[in-house]
């Protein structure tokens, strides 16, 4: 009604009608809230890809929000088990299984999966109940990993546990030993204190598994040869 008062005679040709009506009560805080994982995750990611600039990018299922602002600058696939109809330039979109990939063995050069093998074979998304699901997914995204290639891989991070049908907990060494192929180029942790910063790479070991759903950013990479990148 204050408002109404106040436009009294200076709509400017917009309708204020009761029927429109869409009250938003709770945004008046002291600063902007956000998703902690959600935000800094995608931001770390692009960061290494707008460093590499990969000719293409193959995405498995990761938040959109990240694929669609990368395709601004690389060229991007992207995969889900459910499809996603976003139609964007540079952005292809396609349906996959995890856990059985439709790619040949070494072949994909820019690979990533964040926030996603938590959640498989609890069945959250439709797909079947598997207690191995987020260990056939990992190694399927070792098995693709071409010679040279990076694969950035963002999981919750801390005392490992299974949160009924949402989403599983890894310690930081459940989350190397998947990957006995490849080798840790980067890692970097987002704590669950938003009193801790934003980004922490080089988190040790200790503070990660101490987090009660902290955010663990892994960026692996397959050696070029037997003999060559050394693990950094």
């Amino acid at each position: 009604m204050t408002f109404k008062k106040l436009s009294a005679g200076n709509m400017r040709g917009f309708a204020l009608e009761w029927k429109d009506r869409y009250p938003c009560l709770n945004d008046q805080t002291e600063s902007t809230n956000f998703d902690r994982h959600y935000i800094y995750h995608p931001a770390w990611a692009a960061r290494i890809l707008a460093m590499m600039r990969p000719a293409v990018h193959v995405d498995i299922s990761s938040t959109l929000y990240f694929c669609s602002l990368v395709s601004a600058f690389i060229p991007v696939i992207f995969y889900d088990y459910r499809p996603a109809h976003l139609v964007l330039s540079n952005l292809s979109t396609h349906s996959a299984d995890l856990t059985a990939l439709n790619f040949a063995d070494q072949s994909i050069t820019s690979l990533s999966c964040m926030h996603v093998v938590e959640h498989i074979g609890l069945g959250r998304y439709g797909d079947p109940l598997d207690p191995s699901g987020d260990l056939k997914a990992m190694a399927e995204l070792q098995r693709v990993l071409s010679p040279g290639g990076s694969l950035l891989f963002v999981v919750p991070v801390g005392g490992p546990r299974v949160m009924f049908n949402a989403h599983r907990i890894y310690s930081y060494r459940q989350i190397l030993e998947a990957f006995p192929e490849l080798y840790l180029k980067e890692f970097a942790l987002i704590t669950d204190r938003s009193g801790d910063g934003g980004i922490i790479y080089n988190a040790a070991e200790e503070l990660v598994d101490h987090q009660r759903y902290g955010c663990g950013c892994f960026w692996f990479a397959r050696k070029s040869s037997p003999e060559g990148d050394p693990i950094v």
